[in-house]
């Protein structure tokens, strides 16, 4: 009982200077020094030169700071109400790239606005993320046992995969479903409900494959069999297999990298970027830099648990598991571990809508952190009670 009126209590009437001060800016300086790690890449893959690459992201991530900051002191109920006004409009955004899309590599991810390229899946991650997390917050353990329950969030999972899918762009449309999934999970999904959704998956996997574009199966042909075409399909994940390799324990030097920096190593500055920074740093500077993405993992997490309301728990969640799956994809895809999927790595590969909607997510992760107690989706249970 003593448990439950502390769970209940009001949120302290902080003014901004306060939440201000309530921020983590020790979590804030590890997505900075990330940003830094960034930039130091970006300089070495355009040969030491602030542009084309360097220059323009620092640019970008300041902006995407002030936004961070700005959402860090905005109220949990205000962000709630932009749930769907932003999956409606990353949807709309979805549609139109499919119509009047800008190509690159076969694919038609990216749509061009007042001559500034978006890439529109990277807003719908955030906007299902705070879909979902609002969607969940209304809904009680007892009533997720209910599979009937489910159906309406599934569908708003299934249409943006099935938009970015025909983009195409598998990567990103996996990783999307994994996000929505980890949300399931998390709000009290059955267990034998999940299974009973995984097992018929090895099953589907060759009418899956069949449904595939042509460079999508070249990517898992290579995958398996890599030295089968070195020149063509498989010379990508060769090359970062070699230049991962003589980076050594302690790796080449700043700038001195023979892989990217004689452009054996394709697209060092955006897929590959970890690949080039492991050859001039070596080893221990690649684990170094997992070792960053970990703690700012790990602080997500933190901030989810701490969280005394379910719509903060399930934001931060989700929010969390979109950075960790992004980092996951793409070091596991240039260590060889999995296909090429051309998912990039946050805040270091060059990007400016991966940029600035990944600093908007981390300014909903400090949100989170700010108004941890805050009872927004409580009232109502306590009203009952």
């Amino acid at each position: 009982m003593v448990f439950e009126k502390r769970l209940l209590r009001a949120e302290p009437n902080l003014k901004i200077l306060g939440k201000l001060w309530r921020i983590n800016w020790l979590y804030v300086g590890l997505i900075c020094l990330l940003a830094g790690v960034g930039y130091i890449a970006l300089y070495s893959a355009a040969g030491g030169a602030d542009y084309p690459y360097a220059r323009p992201q620092m640019m970008r991530f300041a902006v995407g700071f002030i936004v961070m900051i700005s959402v860090a002191v905005t109220p949990l109920r205000f962000l709630a109400k932009l749930a769907w006004p932003l999956y409606g409009l990353g949807i709309v955004l979805l549609l139109a790239v499919l119509h009047m899309g800008h190509v690159g590599k076969g694919a038609e991810r990216w749509i061009v606005i007042g001559g500034i390229a978006l890439q529109p899946s990277e807003l719908m991650k955030i906007g299902l993320v705070l879909l979902l997390a609002t969607w969940f917050h209304k809904i009680s353990w007892k009533q997720m046992g209910n599979p009937l329950r489910l159906i309406t969030p599934a569908i708003l999972v299934l249409i943006p995969v099935a938009l970015i899918l025909k983009e195409p762009n598998l990567g990103t449309a996996v990783i999307v479903g994994c996000i929505g999934a980890s949300i399931f999970f998390v709000a009290g999904m059955r267990l034998w409900l999940i299974l009973l959704l995984v097992c018929p998956l090895p099953f589907a996997f060759e009418f899956i494959y069949s449904h595939l574009h042509d460079y999508q199966k070249a990517r898992i042909t290579t995958f398996l069999h890599p030295e089968s075409d070195p020149l063509g399909a498989g010379y990508n994940i060769i090359q970062s297999k070699i230049a991962l390799g003589s980076g050594g324990m302690w790796g080449q030097g700043f700038l001195h990298g023979t892989q990217a920096q004689l452009n054996f190593l394709p697209e060092k500055q955006t897929d590959f970027i970890f690949t080039m920074l492991s050859e001039e740093w070596g080893f221990v500077g690649g684990i170094c830099i997992i070792g960053l993405l970990l703690m700012i993992i790990l602080g997500g997490m933190i901030f989810a648990i701490r969280s005394k309301n379910q719509f903060g728990r399930l934001l931060a969640l989700g929010l969390t598991m979109n950075f960790f799956f992004y980092c996951a994809v793409n070091l596991s895809m240039v260590m060889g571990a999995i296909p090429v999927g051309g998912v990039p790595l946050p805040m270091v590969s060059y990007g400016g809508s991966a940029m600035l909607t990944v600093m908007f997510g981390f300014g909903l992760l400090l949100s989170v952190q700010v108004h941890r107690d805050s009872t927004f989706g409580m009232e109502k249970k306590s009203k009952d009670s």
